[in-house]
């Protein structure tokens, strides 16, 4: 039950953040939206390594929470240009379920074995997302096809954390494994800014609120790292990729979006998805 409530967790937070994202990057330019959420993540989580006296990693074991970090770097630039520039309940749904995808698949190749009210609550929880974040005006895409592609970078960004963060607290501490990750990101961030030379927004007010992006994509890391230390990759990848439904919720509730009833079943299916997977 800990690794569901951890999966779930980490929804809650990547929801929170990449509403938040898509709203600044919408105003803000990604190269600040990134250097700003990516250092407070940092921050925060080296905070927690030093203070708690976390081991980190042997050297031969930090291959792959660099990979992670470096995939979930990609995914969230992707994800955020993305939010940006097209539809959010067209673009958040392909990155959610093109990322869930890839760990299923390695996690059940590797040997787990889910349970069948498991597996019907995965596809359940996939069918609600899809329906949750339909759009409400058209059942027709209304993103751009540079947006689209965006989005499918992000889920193969995400899908690669997923699968290399699992592979890293298989040998370390998962705290640890994701200061690793993050100062893979941060290096990453720094090698593509002295590339690309991109232009930065400086707004004081806009602070907090990148921050808290920052704060809530750390935990979110947390969560599924933990999560998938104690339960299975494949079940804990589903319920972290449920974020969508938590985007779509803050649209009506913050935006004043219309849920479509097709929207409102969608959050049935995928609640109905969560409890099978609970109770299986």
């Amino acid at each position: 039950m800990a690794a569901i409530a951890l999966g779930l967790g980490a929804a809650l937070c990547w929801g929170l953040a990449d509403f938040l994202g898509g709203l600044r990057a919408r105003r803000l330019t990604l190269a600040t939206v990134l250097v700003v959420s990516q250092l407070t993540g940092l921050t925060a989580v080296a905070i927690v390594v030093v203070v708690g006296g976390i081991e980190m990693p042997a050297s031969g074991d930090v291959w792959p929470a660099v990979a992670a970090g470096a995939c979930q770097l990609v995914g969230i630039a992707a994800l955020y240009r993305a939010l940006a520039i097209g539809t959010m309940s067209v673009i958040s749904p392909i990155s959610a379920s093109g990322a869930a995808a890839l760990p299923v698949i390695v996690g059940v190749a590797g040997g787990e074995s889910p349970a069948a009210l498991q597996i019907a609550g995965m596809a359940a929880a996939f069918a609600g997302v899809g329906l949750a974040t339909r759009s409400a005006e058209t059942s027709e895409p209304g993103a751009s096809r540079r947006a689209l592609a965006l989005a499918g970078i992000a889920a193969l960004g995400f899908g690669g954390f997923y699968v290399g963060m699992d592979a890293a607290v298989d040998s370390s501490e998962p705290l640890s494994s994701l200061l690793l990750a993050r100062v893979t990101a941060i290096a990453v961030l720094v090698v593509a800014f002295a590339v690309l030379r991109p232009r930065l927004t400086p707004d004081s007010a806009a602070l907090p609120s990148l921050a808290l992006i920052g704060l809530l994509d750390v935990g979110a890391n947390a969560c599924f790292a933990i999560g998938t230390d104690t339960g299975l990759l494949s079940v804990v990848a589903v319920l972290a990729s449920l974020y969508p439904v938590t985007t779509v919720v803050l649209a009506r509730a913050l935006l004043g979006e219309r849920l479509a009833a097709v929207q409102t079943a969608g959050v049935a299916v995928a609640l109905a998805g969560v409890a099978m997977i609970a109770s299986g």
